[in-house]
């Protein structure tokens, strides 16, 4: 399982770090990024919690 986050939907809230800061993080801008490796399997949850839970829908599952 991949993540990326959309840099023109993410509006800086941090959900996504507060639900899994192994994979995520934020830029100097304010905005989320994904790690851009594999995340492991067992941190796959919580990437999928974070895909859920985003209040501006910006990160997505790739394949």
């Amino acid at each position: 399982m991949k993540v990326t986050v959309d840099e023109d939907r993410c509006a800086g809230h941090g959900m996504c770090l507060t639900l899994c800061p192994e994979v995520f993080e934020m830029s100097d801008d304010g905005w989320a990024v994904a790690d851009p490796g594999d995340v492991p399997p067992g941190l796959e949850a919580a990437a999928r919690e974070a895909i859920d839970n985003c209040p501006e829908h910006a990160i997505r599952e790739i394949s």
